[in-house]
């Protein structure tokens, strides 16, 4: 069976971007894949974590995976950090990677920004740690967005390099999985932005722990203008707050913006609003009830991932022990 692997950051205030990008997708794979999902706390730590934050956002990430629909018993669910094999592979896989390759990498230079000279060597070589993620577990399919191709490009380069290298064709290339639903939402305040957890407004976003009143209020103050809805996409081309509103209820309905916009053509969004509120409250109220109730039994998320740890690292442990004899590390 093809297997994929995607991981998540744990950062807490998981919100509709992280729903409709990624989580949502997760859960229908679960029938095509066996399917692996990792929380990928290593990946946090390039960056300072205070750690008792950083316990709580890994739970309430778990929460919300699985209140969204994601099956512990049906694919495996774990934080990175509880495999270790992870780590030993990225080092492995670091020694056969060029520098040169990893300077190309554009996520660092927009993370490390002006302080390059300070940023740490994790943040600097987390490419190849992503890479190991993938390749310890030989995942033939990975779910990726516009930001991660070039990871997977490097990871399919490292993959292909170790096989070159031991004449073994022991990695798998890994193909990129593309969401034609995977929806990019914006703002609520600034069309022109991706929806954060880091924008200062609360009414920019739809946590994904907002119950039906407060995902009702913020959609109700959510920005838009004047004019009526557009019979098509083309539209919205200048309208960005229009542009996001459509495609989060298209998006919400598992429809197209052009259905969308041919069923409230020349609407005004004083009638538009209140249908999406209706769309929104009653998708996203019942993953809030019960992402909730998860969180208030953390010692249940803890056993959940305890299990995904264990088969894991099962799998892990045997590609690595394959990775020893390959590269002359174990007799």
């Amino acid at each position: 069976m093809k297997r994929i692997f995607s991981g998540i950051q744990p950062t807490g205030n998981l919100h509709l971007g992280n729903y409709l990008g990624a989580i949502r997708n997760w859960v229908g794979l679960q029938d095509e894949f066996e399917s692996i999902y990792c929380i990928v706390d290593l990946h946090a730590v390039t960056l300072p974590q205070d750690p008792d934050e950083l316990r709580r956002n890994v739970r309430e990430v778990t929460a919300g995976i699985v209140a969204a629909g994601i099956d512990p018993a049906r694919c495996i669910l774990f934080a990175q950090s509880a495999v270790a094999a992870h780590s030993e592979l990225a080092w492995l896989l670091a020694c056969q990677t060029p520098l040169g390759w990893l300077n190309r990498m554009t996520q660092f230079k927009e993370k490390a920004g002006k302080h390059r000279d300070n940023a740490g060597l994790g943040l600097y070589s987390y490419p190849v740690l992503m890479a190991a993620d993938i390749l310890v577990y030989r995942a033939t399919h990975v779910p990726v967005g516009e930001d991660q191709k070039q990871h997977l490009e490097l990871c399919r380069d490292i993959a292909g390099a170790f096989n070159r290298q031991f004449d073994e064709e022991f990695f798998p290339l890994p193909e990129p999985q593309i969401f034609g639903s995977a929806t990019r939402v914006m703002s609520l305040r600034d069309g022109s932005n991706k929806m954060s957890k880091s924008d200062v407004s609360e009414y920019s976003r739809i946590n994904m722990t907002d119950d039906a009143d407060t995902i009702a209020l913020k959609l109700r103050k959510a920005r838009t203008d004047a004019d009526p809805l557009p019979g098509a996409p083309d539209g919205l081309a200048e309208r960005p707050e229009a542009a996001n509103l459509v495609g989060i209820y298209a998006a919400l309905e598992g429809s197209t913006v052009a259905a969308v916009c041919a069923e409230y053509e020349g609407r005004m969004f004083s009638e538009f609003k209140p249908a999406l509120t209706e769309l929104a409250v009653s998708t996203l109220a019942p993953i809030a009830d019960e992402m909730r109730r998860l969180m208030d039994d953390p010692g249940h998320i803890d056993g959940l991932l305890a299990d995904g740890a264990e088969r894991a690292g099962a799998i892990a442990r045997e590609t690595l022990a394959d990775v020893h004899k390959i590269m002359g590390l174990s007799r």
